[in-house]
């Protein structure tokens, strides 16, 4: 789920500060690595980009014209990788509890209020976060700091589904469904730091929330669009209650949606800053990473702390940490560094959705890709961008996937493959077709009880349509296969996925 499409203040960066920035980093890059190049080519530096040629020379030189903003600049990026889930939290938690833009297919509830989807997710959702087409979403923020707040479902049967809680850094802290705490009905506190009390007969204490906020997602399983409706009288029984009002069956949970306002950097240049030091004073950071946030108050970075007091020079390292903080972060998603490489595909290490202390994994692998990442045990999602031959996958390319009757994606619940755009969106494309499962009608099966899928732009041809999995016409593209419930050899990465073969 879901990074905001709209722009938010991390990325509303004016572009001649983020092109700058990124020229700068370039250049400064490629000088640490031919230096007799660079300085050939700074003897050439046109007059209209001091900034690179301020990047460049304490290379040449062995010189820093001004330390104190060379160095706001490095600890800027360390505490925006740091940073980043508070940030990007800050703008989903404020455009889903006051924002209402398309409550069909985008999050709009009050605080401790779920909000539903109505129908499974298409193209015309924008919000990124690689969006799975497989579940109906039920989503909401959640203030513990005054008491707890219970959770509550009805008996699900059969039924897959379940709700994921993260903290506001992005990691899981414990799990309410079919795998962790059974199918029959029940109701779950959830805790926030450091509550002392008692609970109400029958309602089970989860794992103390690491974040006074907290995100809810929930996921519950749908047959097909002919099952929407069941999962809908489902979803009208999932409750939060304030442990205050709870039990009591005329209580109204009070709508409230005041939340913190972040601050666009196009209004504001230093927006993601005071954002984040707004969010670390409400969502104060585990104490063993005082050390840190000590370093980063010497750039005004911290709980409490006012970016403007800084002097200029840090203010504009600060801006310009934040220009180049999300290219970093996307690189580094897109690089693979994180994972375990099979076929081109990328297997999630054992920590996924627990990163803690490994902000830049954090920041990139689990927050940016998707708001938040499940737990290895409870769904798997491999990645890959390119095919067999390691080339990248290309819009004009079509290409195949084939599973071998004995070798079909081992799970306990269920499994689909689902094409993204660079964007991180679900492709448009006529058909309206967004992923191919162990559940899609109509799939033709291979002689050996397999199955090949075909991933291409355009319609494969007559009868072919049942397999196919549409792809981007144009700009680059990549896929999601995702495992519920996956077995053991999954996660130990045992089992090998296919590769991703070229045929056309």
């Amino acid at each position: 789920m879901p990074e905001p499409s709209h722009n938010p203040a991390w990325r509303r960066i004016p572009e001649d500060v983020a092109g700058a920035a990124v020229s700068v980093a370039r250049a400064a890059g490629h000088a640490a690595r031919h230096p007799g190049s660079a300085i050939e080519r700074a003897r050439r530096l046109p007059d209209i980009v001091p900034a690179l040629g301020q990047a460049v020379k304490p290379i040449l030189t062995g010189r820093v014209a001004d330390w104190r903003s060379e160095y706001a600049y490095t600890l800027g990026e360390q505490a925006f990788v740091y940073g980043f889930p508070y940030i990007y939290n800050a703008r989903l938690r404020h455009d889903w509890v006051t924002q209402p833009r398309n409550p069909a297919t985008v999050p709009y509830a009050p605080v401790n209020h779920f909000w539903h989807a109505e129908r499974l997710l298409d193209a015309t959702y924008r919000d990124g976060g690689c969006p799975n087409n497989d579940t109906l979403y039920s989503v909401a923020w959640v203030d513990l700091t005054a008491e707890p707040v219970i959770l509550s479902h009805p008996d699900m049967g059969d039924r897959y589904f379940t709700f994921e809680l993260v903290g506001i850094t992005s990691d899981n802290f414990d799990y309410v469904g079919q795998r962790t705490t059974g199918s029959g009905a029940g109701s779950f506190a959830l805790v926030g730091p450091d509550w002392q009390g008692g609970l109400p007969a029958g309602v089970r204490r989860l794992e103390e929330a690491p974040s006074p906020w907290v995100l809810v997602l929930g996921r519950t399983l749908v047959g097909g669009p002919y099952d929407v409706p069941h999962v809908r009288e489902l979803q009208e029984h999932y409750r939060l209650t304030p442990l205050g009002l709870f039990g009591d069956p005329d209580a109204k949970v009070p709508e409230r949606r005041d939340v913190l306002t972040p601050i666009p950097a196009e209004e504001d240049p230093l927006g993601p800053w005071k954002t984040l030091n707004a969010m670390l004073a409400e969502n104060p950071p585990p104490s063993h990473h005082g050390v840190l946030l000590r370093q980063f108050a010497e750039i005004g970075i911290g709980p409490g702390l006012d970016v403007e007091e800084q002097p200029d020079a840090v203010k504009r390292s600060l801006i310009r940490a934040a220009a180049a903080g999300v290219p970093l972060l996307r690189q580094q998603l897109l690089s693979g560094d994180w994972a375990h490489l099979v076929h081109g595909w990328r297997y999630p290490p054992a920590e996924m959705g627990r990163f803690g202390d490994d902000f830049l994994k954090r920041a990139a692998d689990q927050s940016l890709v998707g708001v938040a990442s499940n737990d290895p045990a409870e769904a798997v999602y491999l990645l890959n961008f390119d095919d067999a031959d390691g080339n990248k996958l290309v819009p004009e390319g079509r290409y195949e996937l084939r599973f071998p009757g004995d070798a079909l994606p081992p799970v306990d619940a269920f499994w689909s493959l689902t094409a993204y755009g660079e964007d991180m969106n679900l492709i448009p494309n006529p058909a309206d077709r967004y992923s191919v499962g162990d559940r899609s009608p109509g799939l033709q099966w291979d002689a050996d009880g397999g199955l090949t899928i075909r991933l291409q732009s355009e319609p494969p041809g007559e009868g072919g349509e049942a397999n196919w999995l549409p792809t981007a016409s144009k700009g680059a593209w990549f896929v999601a296969l995702r495992m519920y419930r996956p077995r053991p050899e999954v996660i130990d990465a045992t089992w090998e996925c296919p590769p991703l073969t070229r045929v056309a």
